[in-house]
């Protein structure tokens, strides 16, 4: 029963991009959207768990959900040059990559030889899946121009990414304290984006447009995962919830061919398995490294 528990977030997380491309609009209203319905959820958590923020606690993890935000716009906005089912892949992968590598060089994981030993076989074979799931067909309709920008955006991205990931480690906030002060800096940061990008009316365009309020389920379905994911981790323990919720990338991945419908010949779909596999791998071996 604990693992099924476990799955659930990773179900969640990986449906989100479906529920983005079911509900339409541009990368700014699927961001607002999200946080939008990922405050509403954290804010019934709060009220409902009543955790101890302290005042460290709050400030690093507000600047947390700040960096969120950059990364998770770089990859609704990815979505639109090279695909859900290319783009989660390569955001999951350089995503654990980044995250490793700031627990070794800021947080002294990695401690001995043999975790370096393992946790550095570990980033390779998430970097060679990474590549596998780019492999594409002479006549693919993804050019090579819009998958450099789309590489490029999540790696950008992944800074963003690695903020929201290390911050709250340097408050030692738990995840029950930090859930509401990082949606709280989610949602500050997409309106202010939100009225930078919008074309003309910031209200109309983005705050309050149909595809925004559409898009809320996005973020009911991101507030959710984390909810239970903290459940997850109480339960299962860090690392096994960790590993477990890496799964999302499968999801996620095989919606966007067969939900979303994203084309991929035999060829193409056999290397995005084979790559999904090694990341998969080497999200187990990092999560496991104690």
């Amino acid at each position: 029963m604990n693992i099924l528990i476990g799955l659930i977030p990773a179900l969640l997380w990986g449906l989100m991009p479906v529920a983005v491309n079911k509900s339409g609009g541009r990368p700014i209203n699927q961001l607002i959207g999200t946080t939008y319905g990922a405050f509403i959820i954290a804010l019934i958590v709060y009220l409902i768990k009543r955790p101890e923020i302290s005042a460290s606690t709050f400030w690093w993890c507000l600047l947390s959900g700040i960096f969120w935000t950059f990364g998770q716009l770089t990859q609704y906005t990815s979505f639109t040059k090279i695909g859900v089912s290319t783009a989660m892949p390569i955001s999951t992968g350089m995503q654990l990559v980044g995250n490793s590598l700031i627990g070794v060089l800021f947080f002294g994981e990695w401690n001995s030889i043999e975790f370096k030993i393992i946790g550095f076989s570990a980033i390779v074979l998430i970097i060679i899946g990474i590549a596998l799931t780019t492999k594409t067909d002479s006549d693919n309709k993804i050019n090579s121009a819009a998958l450099k920008e789309g590489v490029l955006l999540l790696l950008f991205g992944t800074f963003g990414y690695a903020g929201y990931s290390a911050f709250p480690r340097i408050a030692n906030a738990d995840g029950w304290s930090a859930l509401f002060p990082q949606i709280l800096g989610m949602l500050i940061t997409a309106v202010i984006f939100s009225i930078g990008l919008s074309k003309q009316n910031p209200v109309k365009d983005s705050l309050f447009s149909r595809h925004s309020i559409l898009n809320m389920s996005t973020g009911f379905l991101f507030g959710l995962a984390a909810f239970v994911y903290l459940i997850s981790t109480h339960l299962n323990g860090v690392a096994t919830g960790f590993t477990i919720s890496q799964m999302c990338v499968i999801v996620s991945t095989l919606s966007g061919i067969f939900i979303i419908g994203e084309h991929k010949s035999k060829r193409e779909l056999t290397f995005v398995i084979l790559g999904l596999i090694l990341v998969v791998i080497g999200g187990i071996m990092t999560g496991n490294i104690q």
